[in-house]
């Protein structure tokens, strides 16, 4: 089957699918993106990443290509076209195409690209059973962490480090060594009162539309969740560790550098988290607010 893109407004082939030389995003990383996750054909938190997507443009003061409505048909068409039951849709927003120059365009027409990738939930459960290890590295991005711009060498670069040190996962620190989060998670840590930790949201991080969701759901289970710093130090002599990311949902982490966490198994709280999670984009859970299934 040939997969579907969408691009600027019109459907056509992935492989023919293409944007301008001056798109600002291939010139600047002028521009911001989504990763929504398809789990037997619906959208998982699609109202949480519509929210962070607004904001990351806001804060940008890049114009929206269309409304939320049209584009939440957009992406249930490209999930259609390609028949993708379980795997993911990316989204990408720039300021557009103009002649090269650092200051804004002063009529920007924002350039809109959105396609969509089936992906195997196997090597997601073998890790939820046998846990990744991660390694720590320092953080060189830029002050707006919190915005989900397309500007990410460093998170390349630190993933690429994780990658060659035979790790799933780099989680990065900051000056004061307390950890940010990692090139594509949020990190989480289980102290030994089976307190769940993690860096509160802030220009630091970036806010995981899955932390969100989990948070409401731990809270709902009765865990409590302390959001703070914390060093790689308490990292490494955690009871238990954990990351979550859109395409990863929840997962145990049994090593950190040369250290085994716990006694090198994902621990009894993460499985727990793990299990009400995995229901959760089941739908076996009812809506949360801070993160919904939406068909």
């Amino acid at each position: 089957m040939n997969r579907i893109a969408y691009v600027n407004g019109q459907y056509t082939a992935h492989h023919a699918a293409a944007v301008h030389v001056e798109d600002r995003g291939y010139q600047f990383s002028d521009g911001v993106y989504e990763v929504i996750p398809v789990v037997a054909g619906k959208q998982i938190d699609s109202v949480g990443h519509m929210e962070r997507l607004a904001r990351s443009l806001s804060e940008l003061r890049i114009p929206a290509p269309m409304s939320e409505r049209a584009m939440n048909l957009v992406i249930n068409e490209v999930i259609r076209r390609n028949r993708v039951r379980n795997g993911y849709v990316y989204l990408q927003v720039t300021r557009g195409v103009a002649p090269r120059d650092h200051a804004f365009p002063t009529d920007p027409d924002s350039a809109l690209v959105i396609y969509a990738r089936p992906k195997s939930s196997a090597a997601r459960k073998s890790n939820a059973e046998t846990g990744v290890a991660v390694i720590t590295v320092p953080d060189q991005r830029w002050a707006r962490r919190d915005i989900k711009t397309v500007s990410l060498l460093p998170n390349c670069l630190a993933k690429q480090a994780a990658k060659e040190a035979g790790a799933y996962e780099a989680f990065m620190y900051d000056r004061e060594g307390m950890i940010t989060e990692g090139s594509s998670t949020n990190a989480w840590i289980v102290d030994q009162e089976g307190r769940l930790i993690t860096r509160p949201a802030s220009n630091d991080i970036l806010n995981g539309v899955t932390r969100l969701a989990l948070m409401a759901l731990v809270e709902e289970a009765g865990l409590e969740i302390v959001e703070r710093p914390f060093s790689v130090e308490e990292l490494r002599s955690a009871r238990e560790v954990f990351l979550t990311s859109s395409s990863g949902m929840a997962t145990p982490v049994v090593k950190v550098d040369d250290r085994v966490i716990g006694n090198g198994r994902p621990g009894s709280v993460t499985c727990g988290i793990m299990e009400r999670f995995e229901s959760y984009v089941s739908g076996d859970e009812t809506e949360i607010a801070a993160g919904r299934i939406s068909a």
